[in-house]
């Protein structure tokens, strides 16, 4: 009686789902028992090839994971030249794929259950539909034969008793992937309208034990790590914009760590001369900050007119370094302000030591008011955002 008393609360859950039952008695009534039983059936058949086809496309996608990568490692290499639009997009797309796992699975998983889902569309639900059409005309036969009076109501009666089991059905999933949604997104869009459904509430209460503690554990340290691999996807277009090294940035690069013995060496030369030559626009930073405008500059701009604000800077030292044969990233974030608080800031991290060494911070923009390159507690001043 509970659950009858929050239908008529009148708060969107509930209309839905009533809207939900309606519809299916309503649909079970027009069809008759034959149809309303063959429709039952197809969607219980039809929920569990999603069940089947969801845990065997995980399995796939992380079979074939690590196959694709190294696949796309042998055949993506990204022009050294300057790319058009579609071009850097593509090569993004390309280099994120071959590069980061989650993205990976996300589209190989993706891609298995489409294609798995074809299959059983194809194959196996014809099939079962030529079955259940053969045994539906025997039984609509036998009823003629009969000639029972009142057959067609006693028809719509049992129709309208399964639609109203469909409509249920349809309304437990509406629920569950409402429940989905509120744990998985604690603070998104609605979240706070749905947990006021007293319908909501009571079906939550039936789902938590089933459900609820794996999806607490598991749905913030998912989310984080998509936010985490859609950051770094964004982070790439900075790599593969400044792909193309200029001639007269290389030959500074090669200049400046000539003397330079090791990676370690090499980054830190970079960092010292980049800190001393390259001074922050201040105009930029107010425009953008006061104004909204903002005023995109490439490396060889930084480099010609030794001007830039942090994201600037980061995207020259990243081309420098790539150009000494290091290997490096822009790395965007927060960064102190000096004044108790945080802001929008960026900076690079050097590998050192090779496929198997380690990644040093360093922050060239603000190598003017102190060490910078991997300098105790730098994670307390910056927060990166992946």
């Amino acid at each position: 009686m509970d659950w009858v008393r929050t239908l008529w609360s009148w708060e969107p859950v509930s209309l839905i789902v009533l809207l939900l039952l309606i519809v299916s008695l309503a649909q079970g009534m027009r069809r008759g028992a034959s149809g309303s039983a063959r429709r039952l059936f197809y969607f219980v058949w039809d929920g569990i090839w999603i069940v089947v086809c969801l845990l065997a496309a995980a399995k796939l996608a992380e079979s074939l994971s690590p196959v694709l990568a190294e696949w796309l490692a042998g055949r993506v290499e990204v022009p050294k030249q300057e790319l058009g639009s579609l071009s850097r997009i593509w090569y993004t797309w390309l280099t994120s794929l071959k590069d980061f796992a989650l993205l990976r699975f996300g589209v190989l998983f993706l891609v298995g259950y489409l294609l798995l889902r074809l299959i059983v569309s194809v194959l196996l639900t014809p099939v079962l539909g030529m079955l259940l059409s053969g045994s539906e005309r025997q039984e609509r036969g036998r009823h003629a034969a009969s000639g029972i009076p009142g057959g067609r109501a006693a028809s719509r009666t049992a129709g309208a008793l399964i639609g109203a089991l469909h409509g249920a059905g349809r309304a437990f999933v509406f629920i569950a992937a409402l429940f989905i949604y509120v744990s998985l997104v604690p603070n998104g869009i609605w979240t706070d309208e749905i947990k006021r459904s007293p319908l909501y509430n009571e079906a939550a209460a039936v789902l938590e034990p089933v459900a609820g503690d794996m999806l607490a554990g598991q749905g913030p340290v998912l989310a984080k790590a998509v936010q985490a691999e859609f950051q770094n996807i964004l982070q790439r277009k900075y790599e593969i914009i400044d792909y193309a090294i200029p001639a007269d940035i290389e030959q500074a690069a090669l200049q400046v760590t000539k003397s330079a013995d090791g990676d370690e060496a090499k980054a830190r030369a970079l960092y010292e001369w980049l800190g001393a030559r390259i001074a922050y626009d201040w105009d930029k930073a107010r425009n953008y900050e006061e104004k909204g405008i903002w005023k995109e500059q490439t490396p060889q701009n930084t480099f010609d007119t030794r001007t830039g604000v942090c994201i600037d800077v980061a995207r020259l030292y990243a081309v420098m370094a790539r150009a000494s044969g290091l290997e490096v990233r822009v790395v965007t974030g927060l960064g102190a302000d000096g004044r108790g608080g945080f802001g929008p800031h960026a900076w690079n991290e050097v590998r050192i030591g090779g496929e198997q060494g380690k990644w040093i911070p360093l922050d060239a923009t603000w190598a003017s008011s102190g060490d910078w390159f991997n300098s105790p507690g730098f994670e307390q001043t910056h927060i990166r955002e992946a």
